[in-house]
């Protein structure tokens, strides 16, 4: 039979009659080195409330046997093990065998093609725990976990608690018995194993510890020293400002091929290791690197330490660890521009969405596990993080650091909800958030703010989604010109309570940046006679961050159809041009390269291509640059020139050959030779990549057969995706509209990151029309809920960019 998704109901039923003292869980890899088996036995010590009340168990895997206090139980029906008259006190035995490793849930088993070594990771979120073993899989029936893990005698095994007692088991296997974990949710545990490379350090007085598979070995070393240095200050700043140090001395690291993200195991973060770059990182990846680090590592608190009760206050976890890794990167790090990398990669994007028909509260009702899958998205993420870098602005940084302090204090090891944390922020800032709290976590929409003037002042007008604005505090700074730039000559914090602010700053500034210093969640429009003053002069403005608002400003107006595609181009290449900040440069270059391709008529590639070219001249921008200039290489003769330039530089060379092959070039013997020379064990990627790329009707077919049956990590799919999406290939791409509609009921499969990837990456981009993104809309309706959002999320993007066009 269909499973069917726990709903809220449900778990707060089962949360209020049972009380679970610890697991014990078995696990057995040793059938992975020839087959696709993991054994698993979960024990469940665990106490009724109601004794001779009956409830359910959670096993997607198969169940051999189950036993209640040693009676037998009968077969799993969708996915659950009924409980039938409970006793007070209750001993829970489930024997089960999950035997879809490729494409299942919850555990994968990969091969490295380098060396046909095994290895084997898990990630359980949402609700994937259940796929490996019998579990009670909801977020709060939080309980330590005692983990036995018998695996192949030479593999390395790595769990949440450290410092596991390792016997032989026989010749060809060994046993791994790990400590009991704190109390943890069932989602926020792991078993990860394989052949593994370890690093291991001391710092802070932690035993750090980092992974990978033996083929990218290299790479970590060559990263390790990065790595233990973020770790270690990031441990250090939020064992501060939260008022509690993380209580683990063991904290490990994993880098897995075939992950999707990273996941926030408690003391064991799982990561794929498309995050250790085969050429030497840039500085946006190594920015992008850290943050991920610090996100991850915020959950330690936000998420595993406190949880939430139920997925209506997932941006308890999703946006507070976004936020935090922004806030111990500028505070803790070298990357101290990181608020502006932020607006470059995620917050356009927040506010894109924000727009949308896919729009929804921060916080909001969630019915079922289905349902909370569909919400790890923009809105979560950077919108939430924002907001939250607005309530420490609105609170004031020392009462909001007292209110965290407090929150960690009376809830660890516990589980919450929005309430318990807005009390402790409020009573530490002596502020009444209840108005905040409605119009920033429980409404859609953005804020929309324009400086006017009135009668010789300046007025901040603002409208919220459906009235006022939202209670905020932000900053409005005015800029004149001295010379060749625009320097600050007055900056006013303004308290938006209404839709009309008095704002004291003085007449005649050559531009008014209203959200200075990005404090806020909340689109903009220049003031009066600005308007080309933003388009034009945004490079003049003299930091990151500001810079970064105007840019922010600009490409808001293009996806609202109220600036051209050329006019977005200019302010960016403009600021490309003068930006001090290593790190949002290669930001830009992506955003200035998706204008060109998806939102303008053809003929701007040249003004990018140029503007590229000029970069690439800066040393400490040439391989970055070097990149956008070979996406938009003009003909093969420009092609043979930039090879010539870029001698041996592995990267750059796949990126020309792939520019090489849109053009319609043979790039067949290079691709062979390259793939000689290249290290990397997954260069046979890069090599699909450069046949993804060209115009032969074979190829595509081939690839999209590769895509649509996932032959390819996840981590590459999107990489792939987006050269197979080309432009100028209309007719040749118009078929695969139809062919997205035929997948799209399949698209769910394989857990949550599968299903947001393949959902967006795979979106027609060309050749379609107005017809096909009702059809694509139509279809997704009878989805699953994360398929649903994503298929309206893109084709809102894609309508959006078809009228920009033209």
């Amino acid at each position: 039979m269909t499973a069917r998704s726990l709903t809220h109901v449900e778990a707060a039923r089962r949360a209020a009659l049972l009380k679970v003292s610890k697991y014990d869980i078995a696990v057995d890899f040793t059938a992975l080195p020839t087959g696709p088996e993991v054994r698993c036995v979960s024990t469940m010590t665990f106490s009724c409330r109601e004794p001779g009340a009956e409830s359910f168990v959670d096993c997607a895997a198969e169940v051999i046997s189950a036993t209640l206090n040693g009676g037998s139980l009968g077969a799993a029906v969708e996915d659950r093990v009924r409980l039938p008259d409970l006793r007070a006190e209750n001993v829970l035995r489930v024997e089960s065998v999950q035997r879809e490793t490729t494409e299942g849930e919850g555990v994968h088993k990969a091969v490295d093609p380098a060396d046909g070594e095994v290895y084997v990771w898990m990630s359980f979120e949402p609700d994937e725990a259940r796929h490996v073993w019998a579990c009670f899989d909801q977020p709060d029936l939080k309980a330590p976990h005692s983990f036995t893990v018998t695996a192949p005698a030479d593999w390395t095994v790595v769990s949440n608690s450290g410092d596991p007692v390792i016997e032989e088991a026989g010749d060809d296997a060994r046993v791994w018995t790990f400590p009991p974990t704190a109390t943890l949710s069932p989602y926020n545990t792991v078993v990860n194993g394989g052949p593994l490379h370890q690093i291991r350090r001391e710092a802070g007085g932690y035993d750090l510890g980092i992974y990978t598979r033996r083929s990218l070995a290299a790479i970590l070393e060559r990263d390790a020293d990065d790595i233990f240095t973020v770790t270690a200050q990031g441990l250090a700043f939020y064992g501060d400002v939260f008022g509690m140090p993380f209580p683990q001395r063991s904290y490990d690291q994993v880098f897995m091929p075939e992950f999707g993200g990273a996941m926030e195991n408690y003391g064991c973060v799982t990561w794929t290791d498309t995050f250790l770059r085969r050429s030497t990182p840039t500085p946006a990846e190594r920015e992008s690197f850290a943050s991920v680090l610090l996100h991850e590592m915020a959950h330690m608190w936000f998420g595993n330490i406190v949880t939430m009760r139920w997925w209506d206050d997932l941006w308890l976890n999703e946006a507070f660890a976004e936020f935090a890794c922004m806030w111990a990167a500028e505070r803790a790090t070298e990357f101290t521009d990181v608020w502006a990398g932020h607006l470059a990669w995620g917050k356009i994007d927040a506010y894109l969405a924000d727009q949308g028909p896919t729009s929804h509260p921060i916080r909001l009702p969630v019915r079922d596990v289905a349902e909370a899958a569909s919400i790890f998205d923009d809105i979560t993420y950077p919108k939430g993080a924002s907001v939250l870098q607005q309530l420490k602005t609105y609170v004031g940084e020392k009462s909001f650091i007292a209110g965290m302090r407090n929150y960690f204090a009376r809830h660890a090891w516990g589980n919450t909800t929005l309430r318990d944390l807005i009390d402790e922020l409020a009573a530490t800032s002596g502020r009444d958030l209840d108005a905040w709290r409605a119009g920033w976590l429980d409404t859609a929409g953005t804020d929309r703010l324009i400086l006017e003037g009135d009668a010789g002042a300046l007025v901040l007008v603002g409208r919220g989604p459906a009235g006022p604005p939202r209670p905020q505090l932000l900053a409005v700074g005015a800029y004149s010109r001295t010379g060749a730039a625009l320097t600050r000559t007055a900056r006013a914090e303004v308290e938006v309570q209404g839709p009309r602010t008095p704002v004291d700053l003085p007449a005649g500034a050559d531009l008014y940046l209203v959200n200075d210093d990005d404090l806020t969640f909340a689109t903009t429009r220049p003031e009066g006679g600005s308007r080309d003053t933003l388009f034009t002069d945004a490079a003049l403005l003299p930091t990151p961050i500001s810079r970064g608002v105007a840019v922010a400003t600009a490409y808001d107006m293009l996806i609202n159809a109220e600036a051209t595609p050329a006019e977005v181009l200019r302010c960016l290449t403009g600021v490309l041009g003068a930006e001090t900040s290593d790190s949002v440069i290669e930001p830009y270059l992506r955003l200035a390269g998706e204008i060109v391709e998806l939102w303008a008529h053809p003929g701007l590639a040249g003004e990018l291509y140029t503007a590229a070219r000029t970069l690439a001249g800066q040393p400490a921008r040439h391989a970055v640059a070097l990149r956008t200039v070979a996406r938009f290489l003009p003909d093969l003769a420009a092609v043979a020139a930039v090879q010539e330039e870029v001698g041996d530089d592995v990267d750059l060379r796949w990126r020309i050959l792939a520019r090489k092959s849109e053009l319609g070039g043979d790039a067949g013997a290079e691709v062979a030779e390259l793939l000689d020379r290249d290290p990397d064990p997954d260069a046979h990627l890069r090599a699909l990549a450069v046949r993804a790329a060209g115009p032969d009707p074979a190829e595509k077919a081939a690839i999209w057969r590769l895509l649509a049956d996932r032959q390819v990590p996840i981590g590459f799919a999107g990489r792939l995706a987006a050269e197979f999406w080309r432009p100028d290939q209309d007719e040749l791409l118009a078929p695969y509209a139809q062919r997205y509609l035929e997948l799209l009921p399949r698209l769910d499969r394989g857990g949550m990151i599968p299903a947001m990837t393949y959902t967006a990456r795979l979106f027609p981009l060309f050749g379609i029309g107005e017809d096909f993104l009702a059809d694509a809309e139509k279809v997704a309706e009878q989805a699953t809920p994360v398929v649903h959002k994503g298929v309206l999320q893109r084709a809102d993007e894609v309508r959006r960019m078809l009228r920009s066009r033209g």
